[in-house]
């Protein structure tokens, strides 16, 4: 009775994000261009987030840029509902808020939608010794490498603005019930974003896949209740993974000499 009471009240409040996206279709990424990422030019670019300044994204954007004026986070979560959605169960309060951390989701929110955010403030005021980015599932209209592009180009542009700062890129969770082309999507992407990771310094790829999908190939409503969106349970299995490498990587951090020139 409890998980079907969880389950009515996760879906509602997923609603509520669902019929806010339309309002975020036109939150696309300004240009930006480090001559390395061609792939970025394959989105579709806009200079401004247009007809959408007092819609909820826009507001959300403003209060994350506004907290950067007065928290100091130690931890920076950057994402869409998953990491949204993080925030209000107590796994978050016994994990991360220990830490000093800050949770900038979006629900809906794509790869050129974190673009547009960090280009527009949301990194500015703060020095957070660890950023946690999950992004990538939302974008449909994109192929694995152009999705993969866009997460390269963010965790190149938040190692512009925070040169300081150790990046986790979490993989991308399967979804849907069954067998899907999304899934396959989304372990490519978990392919090239692995690849690329290496080769970027501060950076690092983590699954926090802990086995969603069942041998007979399907994913429970009790790990997603929706079948993208996780559960309590679920939630707690991939924080844990999620919050032994932050915690790692926070003392790596501490035991880092300081750089004068930042």
């Amino acid at each position: 009775m409890e998980e079907a009471t969880e389950l009515k009240e996760k879906a509602y409040k997923v609603s509520k994000i669902s019929r806010r996206l339309e309002d975020c279709e036109t939150f696309k990424d300004s240009i930006i261009t480090p001559q390395h990422l061609t792939l970025q030019q394959s989105y579709r670019i806009t200079s401004a987030p247009l007809g959408v300044t007092f819609s909820s994204c826009i507001l959300q954007h403003n209060r994350f840029v506004a907290d950067t004026k007065d928290k100091e986070p130690d931890v920076l979560f950057v994402g869409d509902s998953l990491v949204q959605l993080l925030h209000q169960f107590e796994i978050w309060r016994q994990l991360f808020s220990p830490l000093h951390a800050l949770n900038f989701g979006i629900g809906g929110d794509a790869t050129q939608n974190i673009l547009w955010r960090i280009q527009h403030g949301e990194l500015e005021n703060i020095k957070p010794k660890v950023i946690v980015l999950w992004v990538g599932t939302n974008n449909h209209g994109h192929t694995a490498e152009q999705v993969a592009g866009g997460i390269e180009a963010i965790v190149h542009l938040m190692i512009q603005q925070q040169p300081l700062a150790k990046i986790i890129v979490l993989g991308l969770l399967p979804r849907g019930k069954d067998p899907n082309q999304l899934r396959v999507k989304n372990a490519q992407v978990n392919e090239l974003v692995k690849e690329m990771v290496k080769d970027v310094s501060n950076a690092s790829y983590l699954d926090v896949d802990p086995g969603f999908v069942n041998s007979d190939g399907t994913i429970s409503h009790n790990d997603m209740y929706d079948y993208l969106h996780l559960t309590r349970h679920a939630y707690s299995s991939v924080c844990q993974v999620i919050h032994a490498r932050v915690q790692q990587l926070l003392a790596e951090a501490a035991s880092d000499p300081p750089n004068p020139d930042i």
